[in-house]
């Protein structure tokens, strides 16, 4: 019996291996018919067209390599972290992110790395948020072996996207790509540190494009890729098959914590935008339209007379805001919005988001069935402004105050949102970094700033303007919380950095 089980297994891997030499012979134009039958091997030239004169084989990406590596950097923080539980989202994995055990109540020092994409040879590089985010201290080290500290110069959690710089010129950059040409099929080269081995290089494909509703940020558009992509890469390069930044890497679908070929990257269309308003504001304002939407189902398109399921379906119109003055109802039926396409909901966020504040826009409707034309003046998004802008690298000093706060203006949206009275009047804080002088100090989102340094708070924009140049490192902060107003003291001198 054990000899009959021998045999058979020796059979079976037997013809798995002659299947594998016949497709191979096959390939090299062998004949095995004529092998067995006695006949001589055929003997096959190399192909000496196929070797390029720098001495590379056709199809090697090794020219793209050699051009795009020394622009993408490593990334190490340094971040203080304090009953952080993790914040994964099920089935996916953050390349790099924090996780703290269940139960820690001890602050503790937490050491991560993640990689970067030097876009201006003056020092700027592009990441994710997830990467720095509540970073104490960040270091990047180039392939010729420097290593920088760097200064993180703004941070976007909608996008999960960063800018930091380094102090150094003429340094080696990736060139960007129009992200919208990218199709389905083309081939990619995903470039960072997974696991903080060293600069690892992988290929693959487009696997999809605008990819999005994962839950992952509050503006996704991802391109989708089966080039492995593993923890450490967050914030390296996705280049095409000339070399070009198309998108920086950011997230994997697994269930193991490895890559298992679905990886995700932010477009550079959508980079781009933000780390522009990075550099120059220090945050991001995007635009506001002042509706609830959602998708279109079968169901619904039956209800609201519509021929499929395309477009944004309006549930609600904020009061006075920039979608009710311009005439919208609920019920309408977002179908064209600046002369772009909508296909749902997530198109519609996309691209009133990416149209600048104060801007008059033509919008596209199905009212009942019937298309009717609308003209909108986009507004600001509330939450837009970020306290203490960062200052760049070669700064002596960094005289702002509230590092790390976000704010808001308090418009009936805001008031709703995080149940504000309207007799109460200031900015109101949207944002908090975790491991701030603001957040020990014990400001978090929903408080309503009224009074910095004793004067009143009026607007976002006033409430930027008070921090700035500040003659001291203390705060004096007049906060409204709960239906009761109190002061507090934001100290930055004594936070480590």
């Amino acid at each position: 019996m054990k000899q009959n089980t021998l045999q058979a297994n020796v059979r079976i891997t037997t013809l798995i291996l002659a299947g594998g030499l016949a497709l191979a012979g096959s390939a090299l134009g062998y004949d095995l018919a004529k092998e067995k039958a006695g006949a001589p091997a055929v003997t096959v030239p190399l192909d000496e067209s196929a070797v390029p004169r720098d001495g590379l084989p056709r199809g090697s990406f090794a020219p793209i390599v050699k051009t795009v590596a020394p622009a993408v950097v490593k990334i190490e923080t340094t971040t203080t972290v304090n009953n952080r539980a993790s914040q994964g989202f099920p089935g996916f994995n953050e390349p790099f992110g924090w996780m703290l055990p269940r139960g820690q109540s001890e602050p503790q020092i937490q050491h991560g790395v993640g990689s970067g994409v030097i876009v201006t040879k003056d020092g700027y590089i592009l990441t994710n948020n997830h990467v720095v985010d509540g970073a104490k201290e960040v270091k990047v080290s180039l392939m010729d072996g420097r290593t920088f500290t760097a200064k993180v110069i703004g941070r976007d959690p909608k996008s999960d996207l960063a800018v930091v710089r380094i102090g150094a010129t003429d340094l080696p950059v990736v060139a960007m790509a129009d992200s919208g040409k990218v199709q389905v099929g083309d081939v990619v080269l995903a470039v960072g540190n997974p696991f903080g081995v060293g600069q690892t290089v992988t290929s693959g494909i487009v696997s999809a494009t605008d990819r999005g509703d994962m839950g992952l940020e509050d503006y996704e558009d991802f391109i989708q890729t089966d080039a492995a992509i593993n923890p450490g890469n967050s914030g390296g390069a996705l280049v095409d098959i000339d070399g070009r930044l198309i998108g920086i890497n950011t997230a994997i679908l697994s269930r193991s914590g490895g890559s298992q070929g679905v990886g995700f990257a932010i477009p550079t269309d959508l980079a781009r935008s933000v780390m522009v308003s990075l550099i120059k504001d220090g945050h991001v304002t995007r635009g506001y339209l002042g509706v609830t939407i959602q998708n279109i189902n079968p169901v619904l398109a039956q209800e609201f007379k519509l021929k499929d399921n395309q477009g944004a379906l309006i549930a609600d119109v904020a009061p006075d805001g920039p979608a009710d003055k311009a005439g919208f109802k609920d019920g309408d039926v977002v179908v064209q919005f600046n002369g772009h396409s909508v296909a749902d909901s997530r198109r519609l966020k996309l691209e009133v988001a990416d149209t600048a504040p104060g801007t008059s826009v033509p919008v596209e409707i199905l009212r009942d069935g019937t298309k009717q034309k609308l003209e909108v003046t986009v507004k600001s998004l509330p939450g837009g402004e970020l306290l203490a802008k960062a200052a760049p690298p070669e700064a002596a000093d960094d005289t702002g105050t509230l590092n790390g706060v976000g704010v808001g203006d308090l418009d009936q949206a805001t008031r709703e949102q995080f149940h504000v009275p309207k007799n109460v009047h200031g900015a109101v804080v949207t944002q908090v970094d975790n491991g701030s002088a603001a957040a020990a100090a014990g400001l978090k989102p929903g408080d309503v700033i009224e009074e910095i340094n004793r004067h009143p708070v009026k607007s976002a924009d006033e409430a930027v303007q008070l921090t700035e140049k500040a003659a001291s490192k203390q705060t004096l902060v007049r906060v409204w919380e709960n239906g009761g107003s109190h002061y507090l003291v934001v100290d930055e001198s004594s936070q480590p950095g």
